[in-house]
């Protein structure tokens, strides 16, 4: 009885951690995942190696001390060491304390700089979109394509489609060719709003006033979710990012076909991106 409850823990476990990892290779979050999505860009990559290198060198300095601990405690228990020494510096174990913390503050700072130096300077976009912040919801605007415009806005919980995350998915979703070098530049009309997407490894405040940048380089096709993530308002929770990653050759497509639309739309309309099941269109 034991071996079939252990095989069923097992099998329970193996099937929860395939489905942490289909999560998190969905661009989306998953109940109890513990470890980041899975990298769609370079610098998320970066951002996962950097994190790794971050976590050896906390567990290894945690067994080094928690080791130190035990050995002290058991090697200096009073019936082993009823005389304790009354030694009061040493010169290397006070040189050791300082030159090692310093070496690896300056093994983690090597890559933390190189990481910063890549996230910060964007280099030569292949096209522009903007992003503006509203309580609560986003606009989108391709300047690079004929000024195609939207508004991206939450789906409630009774309008839902099968596949659709709550509290994710936008009746429009920003549609973005993968193998392309976008800037983002965000922006905000009214409160702060932040610009995040787990997935990309960008987080950036949407300031009323003042335009930031940022810089992605989507590397697979794909749905990628992503949250305001300033507190903004009393809604701050429900106004969600999703890009849609297409194909270049499908990005030109839909791109003709948005162009299509606002030839023949009436003045005043917005054109609809993707949406969440793939399709395209208008909305008035």
């Amino acid at each position: 009885m034991a071996f079939y409850k252990l095989g069923g823990a097992i099998k329970g476990m193996a099937l929860v951690l395939m489905a942490l990892a289909l999560g998190a290779a969905g661009g989306q979050p998953v109940p109890w995942q513990i470890d980041m999505q899975a990298a769609a860009t370079p610098v998320m990559a970066d951002i996962r190696e950097f994190n790794v290198l971050i976590s050896i060198i906390i567990v290894a300095i945690t067994v080094f001390v928690l080791g130190l601990l035990a050995y002290v405690a058991y090697r200096f228990d009073e019936s082993r060491n009823p005389v304790p020494s009354r030694t009061s510096h040493n010169t290397v174990i006070e040189i050791a304390w300082t030159v090692v913390p310093i070496l690896l503050l300056v093994l983690i700072a090597v890559p933390s700089f190189k990481l910063l130096y890549k996230q910060d300077v964007i280099p030569p976009a292949d096209m522009t979109i903007k992003a503006i912040g509203h309580q609560w919801y986003w606009t989108y605007e391709y300047p690079d394509h004929g000024d195609i415009e939207f508004d991206s806005i939450l789906v409630p919980d009774d309008e839902l489609q099968p596949g659709q995350p709550r509290l994710l998915a936008t009746d429009t979703d920003i549609v973005l060719p993968i193998d392309t070098t976008i800037r983002i530049l965000v922006t905000a009309d009214d409160v702060l709003h932040a610009w995040a997407v787990p997935a990309f490894g960008v987080k950036i405040d949407a300031v009323p006033g003042r335009i930031n940048e940022i810089w992605v380089r989507i590397e697979r096709e794909g749905v990628y979710y992503g949250q305001c993530s300033e507190l903004c308002g009393v809604q701050h929770g429900y106004m969600p990012i999703a890009v849609r990653a297409v194909s270049k050759g499908d990005f030109d497509i839909w791109v003709a076909e948005q162009r299509a639309a606002m030839a023949a739309a009436p003045s005043g309309t917005r054109i609809a991106a993707a949406t969440a099941d793939g399709s395209w269109g208008n909305k008035q």
